[in-house]
Formats: structure tokens, sequence, C-alpha cells
């Protein structure tokens, strides 16, 4: 509910008083210092606002607000002290993001006042992001859709690995899945500004010249340039930028970054793109895992053990022969689905949403492909709460 406090005081009755002067008002909660506050935003949250006392024993008001802000960046900070000094107020707003400097005593009126004012001020923020978040979601989906129509081979890709990262992501329990799934569909777009042969001699893992190398390992940075012409996209391009970064600081980009300093995003889908490129080689599931795990150093640890469970849990997904006319969007292509004349039409991996089924629908009537296809039947990632 967006009338949820959370009070942070040191002074027991302090905190008394604003439960009896707000409880009819607002949910209030309160925590007797900074530690007890941050484990209430973990356990008791989401907060709209957040109160915090200034001077505090082991943890003052603005270091427990930074911290607040890494655990709920979208709750409303306020400070409440007795301190006024003008330094104090300063680093209150420029570390905490704080949205309203209040002085002790502050009376009943003037806080519930505060507090209406900072709970608009939640409520705002949270309906333009729902709005632009949704607006995002759908512009690149289908954009990601079109370039996957267009070119199956580089593009269609995109589409399992966006499935793999939303699956990795839940069980790491990591926050922002939309700008996660976004980094996946758009992780190859950079690939639009190089010839189409390199790109699939790159993806058949063909050799390639010291030229071609150079072009190819630079579409990380070109797609990166691109999305971040978008706005909110900026952790997007981030992780776009890094997916050639291994974890132990080596690859491309060639900067000082290494370890958790990359990008999260960017150490999923090195795993996950290595991981493809392998099954494209004709390895399958464990086996391009294992090859995976014995390249020491290469890839955080707790994204290959969190791929690792989401393979066991697909490797028992049930795969079968549906008729092209059975097709939905529960369904994975289990196989690439290749014309009659050889041309490929569409990945393994795909899920066949309403535009891939009519397209497959099209092609059967008209004798290009079989009537069977191989899909698995999977419970789809955006059954969960990728863009919410």
């Amino acid at each position: 509910m967006s009338n949820n406090i959370l009070f942070v005081d040191d002074e027991s009755n302090v905190l008394d008083a604003y439960r009896r002067n707000l409880r009819k008002q607002f949910n209030i909660t309160t925590a007797v210092s900074g530690a007890e506050g941050l484990a209430a935003i973990q356990t008791q949250g989401p907060f709209a606002v957040i109160v915090s006392d200034m001077r505090m024993p082991e943890m003052d008001g603005i270091t427990f607000l930074m911290k607040a802000k890494s655990l709920a960046p979208d709750a409303i900070r306020m400070m409440l002290t007795g301190n006024a000094d003008q330094q104090t107020a300063i680093d209150a707003v420029n570390k905490g993001d704080v949205f309203r400097f209040l002085n002790k005593p502050c009376a009943p009126e003037d806080m519930a006042n505060s507090l209406s004012d900072a709970i608009k001020q939640y409520d705002l923020i949270n309906a333009e992001k729902a709005v632009l978040e949704n607006t995002l979601k759908a512009s690149i989906e289908t954009l990601a859709e079109v370039l996957s129509l267009i070119s199956p081979d580089v593009f269609g890709r995109t589409t399992r690995i966006k499935r793999y990262m939303l699956e990795c992501a839940k069980i790491l329990a990591l926050p922002n899945l939309w700008e996660l799934e976004s980094a996946a569909l758009m992780s190859q777009m950079g690939c639009v500004t190089l010839p189409e042969e390199l790109t699939k001699k790159a993806l058949s893992l063909s050799p390639l010249n010291e030229e071609e190398s150079t072009q190819y390992n630079r579409h990380p940075l070109l797609g990166a340039e691109l999305i971040v012409k978008i706005p909110r996209m900026e952790a997007v391009a981030s992780s776009i930028k890094y997916q050639h970064k291994y974890y132990d600081g080596s690859g491309s980009p060639a900067d000082d970054l290494q370890g958790d300093e990359i990008p999260i995003g960017a150490r999923i889908l090195r795993v996950l793109l290595d991981y493809d490129l392998l099954e494209t080689a004709g390895l399958r599931g464990n086996a391009a895992l294992e090859k995976l795990k014995r390249r020491p150093g290469k890839y955080d640890p707790k994204v290959l053990d969190a791929f690792e469970q989401f393979l066991n849990e697909e490797l028992g997904a049930l795969e079968q022969e549906v008729s092209v006319t059975q097709l939905n969007s529960s369904m994975i292509l289990a196989e690439d689905v290749i014309t009659k004349g050889g041309t490929l039409l569409m990945c393994k991996g795909q899920q066949t949403s309403e535009s891939v089924a009519e397209r497959l629908t099209n092609f059967w009537r008209n004798g290009a492909i079989a009537n069977k296809i191989k899909v698995f039947h999977i419970k789809s990632a955006d059954d969960g709460e990728a863009m919410t």
C-alpha cells in the first residue's frame, strides 16, 4: 500500500508519539536503529516513505538513508533532526537523496502534511515509471520480434537468451527485471551495423581474421551507443556494452572493470551467449555447461550456479511434436525450423508468439515447411514479474 511509512529513531518515546498521532492516517512501522530499519525494509516493505532521525548511535541518518536508497530506491526519504546545521541538510539531500528536511520537534499536523506530500510524490513517480516501462517493454519486444523475423540466425537467439536471462534473474532474486529482459533482447543490436556474412560467420564459430574480429568485437559498444539514447535505458546500455567482458576482467572493452564491478546484466549475458554458441556448435545441456565450468575465472560463479539450476529444470520439460495450427504462446521451439529449400526460418528456443505462429502457418499453407514441429511445453518467463 502507498501509505506504508517507516520511522527510524533511537528514541522510543518519539516513535511512540508517531504511532499515536499518525496511525489513523498511515500504516506506521518503527525501528530504533539504522540496522533495524534496514532489516524492516527487507522484511516488511515496501514502504512509500522512510523517515529517519539524523543523530543515532552506530549509524547516523545520512548513512542509513544512503543504504536505504540501495535497498528501496523507489521509497521517498525524509530527514528529521534537531540539528539545524546547514551542512547536515546539504549532506542529507545530496547523499541520501532526501525529499524533505524537517526539524525536531515537528508538530503532528506538519508531519502529516509532509508525509501526504511525500506519498503523492511516490505515487507520481511510480505511475510515470509504470507507464514508461510498459511503453519500453512493448516497443522493445516489437522491435526484437521484427528483427528475429528478418534475421533469425542473428536475432532469433535473443528470444531464448531473454528467457534464460529472466529465469537466472529470478533465481538470483534480482530487481528491475525489465532492464535485464531489455538487455537480452537488445544485446545483438550492434550487429545491424555489421555485414550480415560477418555475423553469420561469428555465430557459426568459423575462424575470424584480425580485421573481422575487431569489427565483430565492437558490436556491443555500437549497440550500447544506440540504446543509451533512449530515456531510462542507461543500465540496459551498460549491460550491452560489457557483454563481452569476462569476470576476471579480460575481454572487451579493455578497462579496469572486473568481478562484481561488471554490471550484473553483462555477467549473465556473458554466460548465456557463450552457452548459446556452444549449443550452436553441437553441445547440448549439461555438456555445454560443463565446458563453461572448465574456464576458471571467466564467469561469475553465482550466475553459473543459477543457470545450472534453471537448466536442470529446463531439461525436464516435455518435448512434443505438434501441428503448425496447434502452436500457441506457451510453447518454445525445440529445434530450428528450416524450409524445404534449406532456409532457416526460426531458431530453436524461440517462443511461438502470435506473430511467429501466424508466420509458420503461412509457410506451411504454402508448402514451404512440414506440418509437424517439435516444441517444449514449459512455463513462459513472461508469466512472472518481468516488467512489473
